[in-house]
């Protein structure tokens, strides 16, 4: 495959893997209208531990039970747990496109902890950056009174738990996507087992259909994910991760019948932005790897 090609093959990779995020993202909120957060951690991790599972004999089970830095291990999967939890927590409350709009500002947390816990310099440029993607935090939130709500914050520990799963992910580099990924599905179904008790309804067969199938799709947006930054250039690649927020305004919209303010439409933009920025001068200043961990490239 020539490099235009696999360039062009990683742009498609990219906004499939997205789209099927997004459909996730619609499933999920759909679903936890009727049914708890604990049931839709659980099946949704069930079903995609089936699917890994295939996988995790394949590289070796004793390999895949013993990773390296076992307590940073434990440390992202409590974060990436937590993440998911509170994701499906927000969109209980709030339209999918002001959900996913704050948790775009994840790239401009990494950029924060990195500087914080990893020693790394933040210039003038980045500051600049980073006040931009706070400020369009700021707009989406439209804080006054009335409208900061206690789901908006959750929105924002969300993104926050999301970006440091990124942060814990860079020290983990050697460890094979197996491992994380195995490890991460496991953490959300002991995160869902613990939520079991606040609440249960009993899914009728064709819900518990769809459940299991949000998990096969999120694996699914994970690996086209993962193809794509192997197949091009994550400077290439990872502006598209942010038709993420076009597939919410779409679906919100059409599904949902919620109709996004101008305060959030400016928000976003001033987000993508400021991810935008981030991105470039990453690219500028070190190799496409760092790219990829600085943007934290994904989704819920």
């Amino acid at each position: 495959m020539t490099t235009r090609n696999a360039s062009l093959t990683g742009i498609a990779m990219m906004l499939i893997g997205i789209l099927l995020f997004s459909l996730n993202d619609v499933m999920g909120k759909w679903l936890v209208a009727t049914y708890t957060v604990g049931q839709l951690l659980v099946v949704r991790s069930l079903a995609a531990l089936v699917v890994i599972l295939p996988f995790v004999f394949k590289q070796g089970v004793q390999r895949t039970l013993r990773p390296e830095r076992p307590g940073l291990q434990a440390l992202r999967v409590l974060f990436s747990s937590g993440e998911v939890a509170l994701f499906y927590l927000a969109v209980t409350y709030l339209p999918l496109a002001d959900a996913m709009t704050i948790w775009l500002a994840a790239p401009v947390w990494v950029v924060i902890l990195a500087a914080l816990l990893l020693g790394e310099r933040i210039d003038g440029r980045r500051w600049l950056a980073i006040a931009l993607g706070f400020a369009g935090v700021a707009v989406s939130l439209n804080p006054t009174g009335a409208s900061l709500s206690m789901p908006a914050l959750i929105a924002v520990l969300g993104s926050f738990l999301f970006a440091a799963m990124m942060i814990a992910g860079r020290q983990l580099r050697g460890t094979p996507d197996v491992t994380l990924v195995a490890w991460q599905t496991l953490g959300a179904l002991l995160m869902g087992l613990a939520l079991l008790p606040f609440g249960w309804v009993t899914p009728t067969l064709k819900d518990t259909a769809l459940l299991a199938l949000l998990g096969i799709v999120a694996m699914g947006a994970h690996i086209c994910v993962t193809r794509s930054l192997k197949l091009a250039e994550a400077s290439v690649v990872v502006p598209y991760q942010y038709t993420l927020i076009v597939w919410a305004l779409v679906f919100g919209w059409f599904i949902f019948g919620d109709w996004p303010t101008p305060a959030m439409l400016c928000g976003a933009a001033l987000i993508v932005a400021a991810g935008l920025v981030l991105l470039v001068l990453e690219r500028r200043a070190a190799p496409t790897q760092s790219v990829l961990e600085a943007t934290g490239a994904g989704a819920p």
